[in-house]
């Protein structure tokens, strides 16, 4: 079943007097439990896609459905409690609140819900639990190495169990060890906690540990490969 329905997308930005085309007549679907990578050379739309699909940017014509609901259709207040309940993004910046603790950090999106302080609490525990970052929780950014950093960011996505995860470069900061262990936790929760997660990298190894790989060239859908 599909998650994600994007039908007919067009989407255009201006630029001065220039008015710039990502995408022109854009369908796809994301079905529900995958776990897909969006590859594509830079300016070809993939961090445009993403940010279409977890309602940061709206089409300029066709709609973008995700779990039935109608992204581009939403207000500003409506889009924000929707993407609260469905939608973790993983900035490729970490984007980590430096005078908060890797607890804190995690535990913000549960402020904008009626979640009890002992219910957010048992929340963020698991969410670090999940990550492997249970002695870190009262750690600083600046007291955690890059991929420690990503481990909190996508604790902080998941926390509120979202039904999407969305991550843009999720390895592009991290060497090689770490990019490893990052990419190991997002396929354990694809695969253990049934999360639907669309990655966009530039990295063949992360792309190789989806089971799907979307390519985009000039903002156009050119190849879908599984990944066996």
């Amino acid at each position: 079943m599909a998650l994600v329905e994007i039908r007919d997308v067009y989407k255009s930005f201006q630029r001065d007097t220039q008015k710039i085309d990502v995408f022109t007549d854009l369908s796809l679907d994301i079905a529900s439990g995958s776990f897909t990578a969006l590859m594509g050379p830079s300016g070809s739309g993939k961090s445009t896609l993403l940010n279409l699909i977890a309602g940061l940017d709206k089409p300029t014509r066709g709609t973008v459905r995700v779990g039935g609901a109608d992204v581009g259709a939403m207000s500003a207040g409506q889009l924000a409690a929707w993407r609260a309940r469905n939608i973790g993004f993983v900035f490729q910046s970490f984007n980590l609140l430096p005078v908060l603790t890797a607890y804190q950090n995690v535990e913000l999106p549960l402020l904008l819900t009626n979640l009890s302080k002992k219910d957010r609490a048992e929340r963020v525990r698991l969410a670090l639990d999940v990550v492997g970052l249970s002695d870190r929780a009262d750690h600083y950014p600046r007291q955690l190495s890059g991929g420690q950093e990503q481990r909190t960011a996508i604790a902080r996505a998941i926390v509120a169990d979202p039904t999407l995860m969305l991550l843009d470069e999720p390895t592009g900061q991290l060497d090689a060890k770490s990019s490893q262990e990052v990419l190991t936790l997002l396929q354990r929760l694809n695969n253990e906690f049934n999360k639907t997660i669309v990655i966009v990298t530039h990295d063949a190894h992360a792309a190789d540990r989806a089971k799907s790989v979307l390519h985009l060239e000039k903002g156009d859908l050119i190849e879908k490969a599984a990944v066996a």
